[in-house]
């Protein structure tokens, strides 16, 4: 039986873009903004100096240096064992992001083949069975099963299963998995 599919994006998901932008902001202003303060507003704004974050985006060493979220290392290594896993990212966007996102899954997900890595503009091309991801535009138009994952410019999305957190989302894919293990006792 073909392994089911799983796409994950990478900013807002594996990587903690949103706590990036306030790290950078205070490193560069002096002024500290929390994720909190950023609760429902679109991503890159919500700070006292408008338009600065959004120019984070272009400059180099940026998602070089994005932490990574919390737990999803261990995560995605327990879903490559029962998923086809694929990171999918709409990295063209930020042309210079592509190979600091490329050099940055190496440092954090050496376990993840070049092979299960994309990066395309719109994520309306993709087909997988699961999709993690913080955008209701990458959602909206998915074919499979909708994991939202909580991030400060979504809170105010209703339509998808939220996922606060990887432990969260393994929790999903463990229930998920269930059925099929009891199928095949």
């Amino acid at each position: 039986m073909a392994k089911k599919r799983i796409a994950i994006d990478m900013d807002g998901v594996m990587a903690d873009l949103n706590q990036h932008y306030c790290d950078w902001y205070f490193e560069r202003t002096g002024e500290r903004v929390t994720k909190e303060q950023l609760n429902g507003v679109p991503e890159t704004t919500g700070f006292p100096q408008e338009g600065i974050v959004h120019h984070f985006l272009h400059t180099p060493g940026f998602f070089r240096t994005a932490p990574v979220m919390e737990g999803s290392q261990r995560v995605i290594l327990e879903l490559m064992e029962h998923y086809e896993v694929f990171i999918v990212s709409a990295a063209v966007e930020f042309p210079q992001s592509l190979v600091e996102k490329i050099d940055w899954l190496k440092e954090h997900f050496p376990f993840i083949s070049w092979k299960n890595v994309v990066f395309c503009g719109l994520k309306t091309i993709v087909k997988a069975d699961y999709m993690i991801d913080d955008y209701d535009k990458n959602l909206r138009y998915f074919e499979g099963e909708r994991l939202l994952f909580t991030a400060p410019h979504n809170v105010n999305y209703q339509d998808y299963k939220r996922y606060d957190t990887w432990a969260e989302v393994a929790k999903f894919f463990a229930a998920e998995r269930a059925p099929v293990a009891q199928q095949l006792a």
